[in-house]
Formats: C-alpha cells, sequence, structure tokens
C-alpha cells in the first residue's frame, strides 16, 4: 500500500495496525463500504477501478472501461463509474456497476495483482455494450495500448454468437485503427468515413527527398498528399507550439501536402465544413471525387448534413 496511493480496506487496514480508527476517520474518505481513499486526492479510472476490487473483497473481476484502464488505455473517463463482473448480482454503491457474469479462466488476467479481463475479452465487450462512436474510440485506445490486432477480437466473437449486443462487434471491429492518439482523432477519422471518403492511412510518416523526417501526420491520405490533422487545445493556446505548428505546415506544403486542421468546435458542431474542406483538398490533388453534378460526392454530403441523415 505505501503511503497509501491506491484505495485500501479499512478493516484490513487498522487490524493489521497500519491506520487507527481516528486517522481512517480524518485522513481518508469513505469511497465503498470499507474501502479508502487519501482525502483530497482526485480519483482516476484506475483508482477507482482498484476501489471496486477492494468492495468485493477481491470476488470481482474488472471488465469494460475498468478493465481497460489497468490494461494501459489512455483517457478512459474519470467520470465513469468502475464496472466489475460478479457471478451473482450484488447492490453496488454509487460509483460502481455491476455486472453478473460468469468468466472463463482463459478470459482474465491480472494486472498489478488486480483481477481484470484479457485485453480480447475486455475488447469484445466494450464492442457489444457501448454506442459506436464510443466504441471505437475506446477499442483504438486498448489495440494501441495492448498491441491487440482486432482479428483476434473478431473470431473470439465466433465463439460468443448469441451473447447480447454480439451481432454488432463486427461492424465496430472494422472501424478500429490503433493508430489514433486520442478520442477525437478517432471521431474525426468516423466522420471521413461516415461520409464515403476513403477510408484514410493513420500516423503517415513525411520525409524529405533525402529521406529525413518531416513529420507525422493523424491520418490522411499518402496518394494525393492530403492529410487531416486534429489540433486540441495547445495547439491554439500556446505561443511555442503555435509557432512550430506554422513552421511545420510550411515544409509539408513545400513537400506538396495539404492540411486540413479540425479542432473541437468544427468537430463537434460544423462537421460539414470538414467534410467539404477535406474534399476540396483531395479534388485539388486530383483524387476526383466532385463533378458537380447534383449526384456528385460532395452535394449528396452537403444533402446529408441538411437533413440530418448523419
Amino acid at each position: 500500500m505505501g503511503e497509501f496511493d491506491e484505495p485500501f480496506i479499512g478493516s484490513w487496514a487498522v487490524g493489521a495496525g497500519v491506520v487507527t480508527r481516528h486517522q481512517l476517520r480524518h485522513d481518508f474518505d469513505r469511497i465503498a463500504p470499507d474501502v479508502y481513499w487519501r482525502r483530497g486526492r482526485p480519483l482516476d479510472p484506475i483508482a477507482r477501478a482498484k476501489a471496486a476490487v477492494h468492495w468485493t473483497k477481491g470476488t470481482g473481476v474488472l471488465v469494460g472501461r475498468s478493465a481497460a484502464a489497468l490494461l494501459g488505455s489512455a483517457y478512459v473517463d474519470a467520470d465513469q463509474p468502475a464496472e466489475i463482473a460478479l457471478p451473482r448480482h450484488r447492490r453496488p454503491p454509487p460509483g460502481i456497476t455491476v455486472v453478473q457474469a460468469e468468466l472463463a479462466r482463459h478470459e482474465r488476467c491480472e494486472v498489478d495483482g488486480y483481477p481484470v479481463t484479457t485485453p480480447t475479452r475486455t475488447a469484445f465487450d466494450l464492442a457489444r455494450r457501448l454506442p459506436r462512436d464510443q466504441a471505437v474510440p475506446a477499442l483504438d485506445a486498448l489495440c494501441r495500448a495492448t498491441r491487440l490486432d482486432p482479428s483476434t477480437v473478431a473470431a473470439f466473437a465466433e465463439g460468443c454468437r448469441g451473447s447480447r449486443g454480439s451481432a454488432r462487434v463486427h461492424a465496430v471491429l472494422g472501424l478500429v485503427d490503433a493508430g489514433a492518439e486520442s478520442p477525437q482523432e478517432s471521431l474525426t477519422r468516423l466522420l471521413l468515413i461516415d461520409h464515403g471518403l476513403p477510408v484514410p492511412t493513420t500516423q503517415i510518416v513525411v520525409r524529405d527527398v533525402g529521406g529525413e523526417f518531416v513529420a507525422r501526420l493523424d491520418m490522411g491520405w499518402e496518394k494525393w498528399r492530403v492529410a487531416v490533422e486534429y489540433d486540441g487545445a495547445q495547439h491554439w493556446t500556446d505561443t511555442a507550439q503555435r509557432t512550430k505548428d506554422i513552421d511545420r505546415l510550411a515544409v509539408l506544403a513545400e513537400q506538396g501536402w495539404l492540411i486540413v486542421r479540425v479542432g473541437a468546435d468544427l468537430l463537434r458542431n460544423r462537421p460539414y465544413i470538414v467534410i467539404d474542406r477535406v474534399m476540396a483538398a483531395l479534388n485539388a490533388q486530383g483524387a476526383q471525387l466532385d463533378d458537380g453534378s447534383p449526384g456528385s460526392h460532395a452535394n449528396i454530403v452537403r444533402e446529408r448534413f441538411c437533413t440530418k441523415a448523419w
């Protein structure tokens, strides 16, 4: 337990003489029945997951987002409840969700002594239980962290036909790309795919004529030298980062690349502008996606946005 950097079972700590009851009441927060956490420290997804295991006295197995967090996935939402499987339902306290499930031995493993579902089983559960636009970013991150191949999950899913939600797993797996480095990059990629654009390649390495490294691009089409970059807040607010970005874009332009930059507002509120800009860049580079006719790709995309069919 070290310097109380993890949740712990209060009665066991008192019994072992590690803390006194007075310290337990005054220095720690009770975050679940008999489970405590140092007062004032934020509860991240990993700590929340470990607390759930302690609440079950080690009888539960972490699943879903909680398993993904311990397996190394980045960007797990800290506000989501911990998810844990028990063979029989038990009413959980706030901050914990119980899934009633019997897990086979080959479907579970341990991370730092805590029981979690394997990467394959975790991916299967995320794919079948989450809405697509949450499942794909979650699986992108899990596959990136664990080097899990989606084909392994697809094979596992074949043996789980009939399980709740299993019918949607293959569709989700077909969209997974471990090259995404953030949920926003995953959602940007889905936006492009959903509107019929060619599937972009992620993490494109650009080199100059001498083979020297120039840049790594979030996603794009090397054939046409068009890339789409999702820029987080630091790209707009950090002066040093903005200067670096300006220089980088200039060098990429010299190499013949057109870059479409996407931010949070564009992605969330004005996605049709992203599509228009990407299509314009692709057509300018010879992709010939829009011939101007009423049935052209660009007009079909605009109609989808206008009718909110997207």
